[in-house]
């Protein structure tokens, strides 16, 4: 596991803490079986940098946090592309949550989960995982429950090697990710964590022009020829 552990360090934005988790990604670069993932919204931006820098392709990778009613920010678990769920039987219980307002709050995260698909990929179809060192990126973890949906969608399509790589999470979910993945890269794991967006000093939020557009460039800055007018990689 890849960390720099401080409390003082604050990324400018999430391209700048793209550009950092690239640096400790050297290793990955220009490998052909290389694949990055970032996850949306906010993982996009961070992962563009990563595959940018590591000439590797870039591909989506959809997940849903599944809210708890009433407290949306705190996650009960999250899906992911492939119909993958993972549950926080803790936060569950503490909350009362019965089996219906799970399957509730899961079905409609679907809906947007399947609606982003046709809008971020714009008809491309997925980058295809078998056999290939899958690197899944965000711009931060705080329960770590979307990235270990995603990890767990990802594993079930039998990837060579899974890595997580993050610019900032807590010590203890970095950890208990650690059993599930290959390898996880954080550069930030303070203890005293609170919430990701501390962790930078422009935290604002990615929309979905932004998410298409650097998929975009991705996929040009890979194969040039194909850019569009006025488009360069």
């Amino acid at each position: 596991m890849i960390e720099i552990n401080t409390n003082t360090m604050r990324f400018r934005d999430r391209r700048d803490a793209g550009r950092g988790l690239a640096r400790a990604l050297l290793g990955y670069a220009d490998h052909q079986g290389v694949t990055v993932l970032g996850l949306p919204r906010g993982g996009v931006p961070v992962a563009y940098e990563v595959a940018k820098r590591l000439r590797v392709p870039l591909d989506v990778f959809l997940v849903r946090k599944l809210g708890v009613p009433g407290q949306e920010e705190l996650a009960m678990g999250a899906i992911a592309s492939g119909g993958i769920r993972v549950l926080n039987r803790d936060v569950i219980a503490l909350a009362g949550l019965t089996d219906d307002i799970i399957d509730a709050v899961a079905a409609r995260e679907e809906r947007e989960l399947e609606r982003r698909e046709r809008l971020y990929r714009g008809g491309r179809p997925p980058l295809p995982l078998a056999g290939r060192t899958i690197i899944i990126v965000d711009d931060g973890l705080a329960t770590g429950a979307s990235m270990r949906a995603a990890a767990r969608a990802v594993r079930s399509q039998a990837p060579a090697r899974t890595v997580v790589a993050v610019p900032t999470a807590p010590p203890d979910t970095c950890e208990s990710l650690g059993r599930e993945v290959d390898e996880v890269v954080c550069l930030l794991k303070p203890y005293r964590f609170r919430s990701v967006g501390v962790w930078y000093q422009d935290f604002s939020q990615t929309s979905d022009e932004e998410v298409q557009r650097l998929l975009q460039q991705a996929s040009y800055s890979l194969d040039p020829e194909s850019s569009p007018p006025g488009q360069g990689p």
